[in-house]
């Protein structure tokens, strides 16, 4: 068997994995790869190829595919299931058809269940299976999500996901695993550190293949359905159609005090992605918080409406390029610059700025404590007595909440930032944010977390 020259790209953001395979001879194939192509241009680079296949398993929601950039500027060609109806150029293939690669081969296996049109493609070397790039089907330890298709889709699709999971089990157990969602994806990935598994694994570990019956798995895949970023609901039909083909790589101009004020008063909204304790310190009233890091892209399509313009604030050190391509990769094109100078520019021509107290972990007195985590992380373990509202629930409900003194806590600060941000916004005064999460609560109180909802 060719010894297989294979990268996974993470992005740890969208908890996802692109991969780059190294077909022995300047080409390459890359499998589910985003709009940010730039580790993927590295890999590329570094290896001296040139990516003359691009294969998409599934109509992504969390991200917009980069295949039709790819084909646009480089020739790629696309690898895409036929039931997809994507509206540009690409190879449809349906289950069995098999793609050339140049001594290795890929055969597409219809796997619905993710979504309607989802496809695994399983790489074979003469006619020996070595691995299967599985997207939102098969993944390690779970299968992912069945309900953003439409939500009378959701128990037929676990049904189809059922099937599908079970086709791949038929599969030798010696056979990689390359899932794309995976830990910290919204798409149900569990947490862990694995992002690539193998078919025998799978069978004895994952719960979804261990389960009695259909019936069984459907009742275990739709009762571990979280939330989703409201994004989710439309980016597959843009990749259906054909995300736009970039000429110039997304930036922030630099807009001075004067314009910025401008848009302000013109209904812009400013976000500010400065870490925690600098936004804390001080930060242009009615700013939202979300700052700078892995997880910025999914909470910037969570917490701001796709069409609404945007300003940024962020912090000396902070790179413009990765908030502009964080936010072009999930469809976000309403970024309509930076101001320029940052918060000392706005201060140095009269600003007025506002300050959030940062709280430490520990006795919490008689405020109400708001935590903002994901449902199933406050049923894991949260302070005693502590309010629950998702962050994604609090960009329409801040306003709702009853005004009284208020702790907001997620896991580390970050979440609970945007939260109290998002709380400020809407009126709601003697806001604090605890800089920890209930483990550092109950390490310095001595007490247990309370779990459940």
């Amino acid at each position: 068997m060719t010894d297989l020259q294979l990268v996974p790209l993470v992005d740890e953001g969208l908890g996802n994995s692109a991969y780059l395979l190294d077909l022995g001879d300047g080409r390459a194939l890359l499998v589910d790869v985003s709009l940010d192509l730039r580790a993927a241009w590295a890999a590329a680079r570094r290896r001296g190829l040139r990516p003359a296949f691009a294969a998409d398993t599934h109509l992504h929601a969390d991200f917009l595919s980069g295949a039709r950039q790819l084909a646009a500027t480089e020739g790629t060609r696309i690898l895409a299931s036929a039931a997809g109806h994507r509206e540009f150029a690409h190879t449809g293939l349906r289950d069995g058809d098999e793609v050339d690669l140049g001594g290795l081969r890929l055969r597409a296996l219809a796997t619905p269940g993710h979504t309607e049109e989802h496809l695994c493609f399983l790489l074979l070397d003469g006619d020996t299976p070595a691995g299967v790039f599985t997207g939102g089907s098969l993944l390690v330890g779970s299968a992912a999500r069945t309900d953003l298709v439409a939500p009378g889709r959701t128990e037929a699709l676990a049904r189809q996901q059922y099937a599908a999971l079970r086709r791949l089990a038929t599969l030798p157990d010696e056979v990689a695993v390359w899932p794309t969602h995976g830990a910290g994806s919204f798409c149900s990935a569990p947490p862990g550190a694995e992002r690539t598994s193998t078919i025998g694994r799978e069978k004895a570990t994952n719960p979804l293949l261990r389960v009695a019956d259909e019936d069984a798995f459907v009742t275990a895949l739709t009762g571990s359905l979280g939330s989703h970023p409201p994004y989710f609901r439309w980016l597959a039909e843009v990749n259906r159609r054909g995300p736009e083909v970039l000429d110039t790589p997304p930036d922030l101009p630099p807009l001075d005090v004067p314009a910025v004020r401008s848009l302000l008063a013109d209904g812009a909204l400013l976000i500010d992605v400065r870490p925690v304790p600098e936004f804390a310190a001080a930060h242009v009233p009615g700013a939202v918080s979300i700052p700078l890091r892995p997880a910025f892209a999914p909470w910037l399509g969570w917490l701001v409406e796709p069409e609404r313009p945007l300003v940024v604030v962020r912090g000396a050190g902070q790179d413009p390029a990765e908030i502009a391509w964080q936010a072009a990769k999930i469809g976000f094109s309403g970024l309509t610059g930076e101001l320029a100078g940052g918060l000392a520019a706005w201060v140095a021509e009269g600003g007025e700025t506002t300050g959030t107290r940062l709280v430490r972990p520990g006795p919490l007195g008689r405020e109400r404590v708001l935590d903002v985590r994901q449902a199933a992380e406050f049923a894991a373990g949260h302070v005693p007595g502590a309010a629950h509202v998702e962050l994604g629930a609090l960009a329409a409900g801040a306003g709702a909440l009853s005004r009284e003194p208020t702790v907001v806590m997620c896991g580390h600060g970050e979440r609970a930032m945007s939260a109290a941000s998002l709380l400020e916004r809407a009126g709601h005064r003697d806001v604090a944010v605890l800089t920890g999460g209930p483990g550092d609560w109950a390490a310095a109180t001595g007490r247990e977390p309370e779990r459940g909802s």
